[in-house]
């Protein structure tokens, strides 16, 4: 699946069937379910559900809690708008789910920030 064609499933009532736990999250912050998003990885241990997890506390402006999460997802903290990150995200998160490998594996290999899209500033 690619992101145009995840971005389509947004019109569903979930998320598609096997997805990963990141991807689930992004999914439904998407459709502006930021507290079903946020309960999917308020646990999740791992760098990619850490990185969305940033990703909902810039939506709701608390970057300092972004922040946190930012650094334990080892990701920079990112200056993109919200669309755009999301947009680079799923492009990531859905490449790597594809692969059966996580995020980290396949970022590693991007430069530094790659991940946040290619403009800066607020949404």
């Amino acid at each position: 699946m690619n992101p145009d064609e995840f971005r389509r499933t947004l019109g569903d009532p979930e998320p598609p069937p096997g997805i990963s736990v990141p991807l689930a999250a992004l999914w439904h912050a998407a459709k502006g379910d930021w507290d079903r998003a946020h309960g999917i990885v308020q646990d999740a241990a791992d760098a990619d559900g850490s990185w969305v997890h940033a990703h909902l506390h810039r939506i709701e402006g608390d970057l300092a809690n972004a922040a946190i999460w930012y650094r334990r997802a080892g990701k920079p903290v990112c200056a993109d708008t919200l669309d755009g990150e999301w947009d680079a995200m799923a492009a990531v998160l859905l490449a790597a789910w594809a692969a059966g490998v996580g995020a980290g594996a396949l970022s590693a290999r991007e430069p530094a920030g790659r991940a946040c899209g290619p403009t800066a500033g607020g949404r």
